[in-house]
């Protein structure tokens, strides 16, 4: 994934804690639904910390797990047996080249919106239809731009405040805004933890692109994956005008 970053080891250290709170009840069950159901090996792209990853490799999935942040798979592996460790590796699944194929390969909560150059979206997918079985299918979300945000921005937002240990707290704030004419959103994390009688506090800056229906239609048609469709919630709704995510179904 060219041009992806390595997530800081503060980020990597409170993600669970965050997003259990912030991002699990929103699609979680839809991915692991996916996961579960599917006969086979299954690749999970930004594979993280294990959020889907644990759960489905306890339920009997043949999961496998990349994530560019070495940070993030070190964190994983503390939770992995160590005959499991095989299942996860640190690289960009836009360069990887592995001896399975998957029936189903998974990029959940804006993996692809990390990719900001055109040619690499392009190589990525292409990628993945490499590491398809013939009737694989891959699935990716996105959110649906808000013109509101975009114009407004965010300015310290403080979008989790929570214990990571008994009598520790961590707060992030959150500022963004956006370069419209590029399709980037520029966004600052601010972490603030307690740790040792004093009060720690970091920031990531990362970018994200953002993407529209047809761009995304466009992309794929570009690749050698096949849409199957964009549908517009976890629910498998048909996008309109009040649809906050893009979920994109494409197989090999």
């Amino acid at each position: 994934m060219s041009g992806s970053f390595e997530y800081p080891d503060f980020v990597a250290r409170f993600y669970d804690v965050i997003y259990r709170k912030v991002r699990s009840e929103v699609d979680t069950e839809y991915f692991m639904n996916k996961i579960l159901v599917t006969k086979g090996k299954v690749l999970e792209i930004g594979v993280g910390t294990g959020r889907f990853f644990i759960d489905a490799l306890a339920k009997g999935a043949d999961i496998y797990g990349i994530d560019i942040s070495k940070n993030m798979i070190d964190v994983l592996k503390k939770k992995l047996t160590p005959e499991n460790h095989c299942r996860v590796m640190t690289g960009d699944a836009g360069t990887m080249n592995m001896d399975l194929k998957f029936n189903l390969i998974v990029a959940p909560f804006r993996v692809f919106a990390h990719i900001l150059e055109t040619e690499n979206q392009i190589s990525f997918l292409n990628n993945v239809y490499k590491h398809l079985s013939d009737k694989g299918k891959f699935i990716f979300d996105l959110f649906v731009p808000d013109p509101k945000l975009m114009a407004e921005g965010i300015d310290n937002l403080t979008d989790f405040e929570g214990e990571y240990e008994p009598g520790k707290k961590v707060r992030r704030v959150v500022s963004s805004k956006t370069d419209i004419v590029n399709q980037l959103l520029d966004v600052t994390m601010k972490f603030i933890w307690d740790e040792d009688n004093e009060q720690i506090e970091k920031e990531w800056e990362l970018q994200l692109r953002l993407f529209f229906r047809y761009e995304l239609e466009h992309l794929i048609k570009l690749s050698k994956l096949s849409l199957v469709n964009i549908f517009g919630d976890y629910q498998e709704n048909l996008l309109n005008s009040d649809s906050k995510e893009f979920i994109i179904v494409c197989k090999k």
